[in-house]
């Protein structure tokens, strides 16, 4: 039941949001004050359908900047959603995966390529997305863990953010998310790492 109210929310959301994309993008262009809110509200619904409520220490990042986080999960995604107006900035691989590349093209992901040769372009197009006082939101480790670590950092993933051509007001707020287990459950249970299929990980959880 849980993973039909799931698939159902994503599917009402997203189609809201293509609908009044396409006004919003008539009118403002690639800005969306219209359509930001629709994922936050997405993720709050889709931690409430997981049963999963959500602590938070802290106040979130307010105005244009960077949020830097650890990634355990793809639940990491309604987690961080749920709780501020953001944009995920995601290597360009993740544009061409079966369904979540499309998702994330449809809520506003920006794409980068791992590769120092590109800075300059990516420069430009952070700070296109930083003029229209969007929050980014970074996954350093260029991937996800079992939760109980954190990887070194990619620096050509995030190295771009740090040019001296960008603003030199930007705030940068790093963000640690932590799951606690069901009872009796291992550690790791939410965590979603390595070659685990997204499948079975998320009728696990569901």
């Amino acid at each position: 039941m849980r993973a039909v109210l799931l698939v159902a929310v994503l599917l009402v959301g997203l189609a809201v949001l293509l609908i009044l994309r396409l006004v919003e993008r008539a009118v403002v262009g690639p800005a969306r004050p219209i359509t930001a809110p629709i994922p936050r509200v997405v993720g709050r619904v889709a931690l409430v359908i997981l049963g999963l409520p959500v602590s938070r220490r802290g106040t979130p990042l307010k105005g244009r900047g960077a949020v830097v986080a650890n990634h355990a999960s793809w639940l990491d995604i309604f987690v961080l959603n749920g709780q501020q107006n953001i944009w995920f900035v995601a290597k360009a691989e993740v544009a061409a995966w079966p369904f979540i590349g499309w998702l994330a093209r449809a809520t506003g992901t920006l794409f980068i390529r791992r590769d120092r040769r590109e800075a300059t372009r990516q420069v430009a197009l952070f700070q296109e997305r930083l003029d229209m006082g969007h929050r980014l939101l970074f996954f350093p480790e260029g991937t996800s863990t079992d939760g109980m670590r954190v990887l070194p950092f990619k620096s050509t993933l995030f190295s771009a953010f740090l040019k001296p051509e960008l603003a030199s007001d930007l705030v940068i707020q790093p963000v640690s998310v932590a799951y606690i287990a069901p009872p009796g459950a291992d550690t790791r249970f939410y965590g979603w790492w390595g070659e685990m299929s997204l499948g079975p990980h998320l009728f696990k959880v569901l």
